[in-house]
């Protein structure tokens, strides 16, 4: 399954594949800073908890470094708060976040990412 998403010059993508469940809705978000030096992209499921037993994911942005990024096994659902992977879990490049093999426990309900853009350089 493949989620695209982009603004200008900035592109985020969201690439899983996972097993069982229905068709589970997807919301995407994503927003650059007035200044344009902030880009950041989110993909969540409204309903707070997926059912899905994921094997991998994988987020990429281009046209921007990640600066921050979180992945949430459970996202926020009346009054309860976002329930954030182990750091283990998962890991993050310059321009990716994916699970990380064998230590991934296939929970995934958010995602969240800040790059920062290249600045102009006068």
């Amino acid at each position: 399954h493949l989620l695209l998403f982009s603004q200008g010059d900035y592109t985020c993508t969201f690439t899983y594949s996972a097993q069982g469940g229905t068709n589970e809705q997807w919301q995407m978000n994503i927003g650059v800073s007035e200044d344009n030096q902030l880009f950041s992209c989110s993909v969540w499921r409204p309903q707070g908890k997926s059912y899905l037993f994921f094997t991998q994911f994988k987020a990429e942005v281009k046209g921007a470094k990640i600066e921050y990024a979180m992945a949430y096994s459970q996202a926020a659902v009346g009054g309860q708060s976002d329930i954030p992977l182990k750091q283990e879990e998962f890991e993050i490049t310059e321009t990716t976040v994916s699970h990380r093999e064998g230590k991934f426990r296939f929970e995934l309900s958010k995602l969240m990412i800040v790059a920062k853009t290249p600045r102009d350089e006068l």
